[in-house]
């Protein structure tokens, strides 16, 4: 009888158990995360290192990140280098970050890593050099290169009064920044029957070949009158190769970027003028893009930091 009850009792145990469990609801399949969904976003940049200006942006581009809660910088060397830049961007890929930064090395030689982001999904923004091809969805924040150019070069001729000759300093001439200021420069130039651009060759953004183009330019024993340099880099090279000939302050000399050591040449009265690039303003704008798209919000394709005239006359207003 004893056993019959306990057979009896382990028998509504089971159907109870039974029961509860057909009621419980099922569990639902869990969604994966979206980009960024954990709360936290990784950005991969890739970028020169080895360049005062680009310094400056990526040290801006580093504190702006910092006071972002839960974003992550992965900061690579680019080395200026456009196979080593591709391998870049391709392992941020495979490391499925959340966005990319591109300072491309080569802006007519971007379509490979523009590919390699889109095919995986991943919000790509190019900061400061624009890609010679930038496709709809692809975002791109700097200034407006030519401007630079157009900017500087006529702050020059109206000093020069309408008349001289000029020489022209490239930057690396596979990137965009080059391209655009001389042609701005050239714009203005051409306005003036009595300006003669009588020399022109690429000092790769180098103080130390801004310095031998001078040199060999003075050499040739040709009037100059002006110097427009695509950076204050190569400004500044100049400026010392027209010391040492003993002929400073007989040519007018002309940069771009406003750095802080071409500002320090301004105040002992030796650069004439430069054109103020933001490197914080673009280097907070691309972060602040790249967030935005990993969140998956909607952005301009294009955003624009303006160029700024930077003259004996206000020069100290950029000093910090």
């Amino acid at each position: 009888m004893f056993a019959k009850k306990m057979y009896l009792v382990i028998v509504s145990i089971a159907i109870m158990a039974l029961v509860a469990a057909c009621a419980a609801p099922a569990a639902q399949p869990t969604e994966p995360a979206a980009s960024g969904g954990d709360g936290n976003i990784t950005i991969g940049v890739t970028m020169k290192f080895d360049d005062l200006w680009l310094t400056t942006l990526r040290d801006a581009m580093s504190e702006y990140a910092a006071t972002q809660p839960g974003v992550e910088l992965v900061m690579v060397d680019s080395k200026e280098d456009v196979a080593t830049q591709l391998a870049q961007v391709e392992n941020f890929v495979a490391q499925q970050v959340d966005a990319i930064i591109v300072i491309a090395a080569n802006t007519d030689a971007a379509d490979p890593m523009t590919k390699a982001a889109q095919d995986a999904g991943i919000p790509l923004v190019y900061v400061n050099r624009l890609p010679s091809n930038l496709p709809e969805g692809i975002s791109y924040v700097g200034s407006e290169s030519i401007q630079a150019g157009i900017m500087q070069a006529e702050w020059l001729a109206e000093q020069l009064g309408g008349k001289g000759n000029v020489v022209i300093m490239n930057g690396d001439l596979a990137q965009e920044a080059a391209q655009k200021r001389t042609e701005g420069e050239k714009q203005v130039f051409a306005k003036y029957p009595d300006i003669t651009i009588i020399r022109e060759d690429t000092g790769n953004w180098s103080r130390d070949q801004g310095l031998a183009l001078m040199e060999n330019w003075l050499a040739s024993g040709d009037q100059i009158d002006a110097v427009a340099a695509n950076n204050d880099e190569m400004a500044i090279g100049a400026l010392q190769a027209i010391e040492a000939a003993g002929k400073l302050g007989e040519i007018l000399v002309g940069g771009v970027d406003a750095s802080p050591d071409a500002l320090q040449e301004m105040d002992k009265g030796r650069l004439d003028v430069t054109v103020f690039q933001n490197a914080k303003g673009q280097g907070e704008g691309g972060i602040q893009v790249a967030i935005a798209l990993a969140k998956g919000e909607s952005v301009e394709q294009f955003t624009w930091i303006p160029f700024e005239l930077v003259t004996p006359e206000n020069y100290k207003n950029y000093m910090n």
